[in-house]
């Protein structure tokens, strides 16, 4: 592999990396009124009153599970992607699939991206769709999500060879 290509699938491994660890912490929306709670795509978390905390399965919106699913191929096309970064050791011919699966997963977290917000209107949350209310905030998961699609679109332009750095 080329210095190029290597470090896109370094790259895209790491956004792979954030956006996994992203869906699994449920720290998407936080807020401390009234407690604290945890909002997530794949777990909810809540402390009431000082008692222990209670971790569910949230029902999602509709606009919340078409992120989730957006997410979730996302990743499985990224992984997708540093296999067949990988195996351009053995045949060049591969790269192209790997970029336009590279690019789908890019896609598909910018979907996410726009999607998501769109679910502010929630019972636990209460506020409009790309609106929070003044008592929640994005927590550390949703920008980790962000990072991993910001990492995504830079490792495409190392796989496209558009961004070129002088080595």
């Amino acid at each position: 592999m080329d210095k190029l290509t290597t470090i896109s699938a370094g790259l895209f491994m790491a956004a792979d990396v954030c956006a996994i660890v992203s869906l699994a912490m449920p720290d998407w929306i936080v807020t401390s009124v009234g407690g604290e709670t945890r909002l997530g795509l794949m777990w909810t978390c809540m402390t009431l009153y000082n008692r222990p905390q209670v971790c569910f399965t949230p029902e999602l919106q509709p606009e919340w599970l078409i992120a989730l699913i957006c997410i979730f191929v996302g990743c499985i096309c990224i992984t997708t992607t540093i296999i067949l970064l990988a195996s351009s050791n053995w045949d060049r011919n591969v790269i192209p699939y790997a970029r336009w699966v590279g690019f789908t997963a890019m896609v598909l977290f910018c979907l996410a991206a726009v999607i998501f917000p769109l679910g502010f209107h929630v019972d636990e949350i209460g506020g409009q769709p790309y609106h929070l209310p003044h008592s929640h905030q994005v927590g550390i998961s949703y920008i980790m999500f962000v990072l991993a699609l910001w990492i995504t679109v830079i490792s495409e332009l190392f796989a496209e060879k558009v961004c070129l750095p002088q080595f």
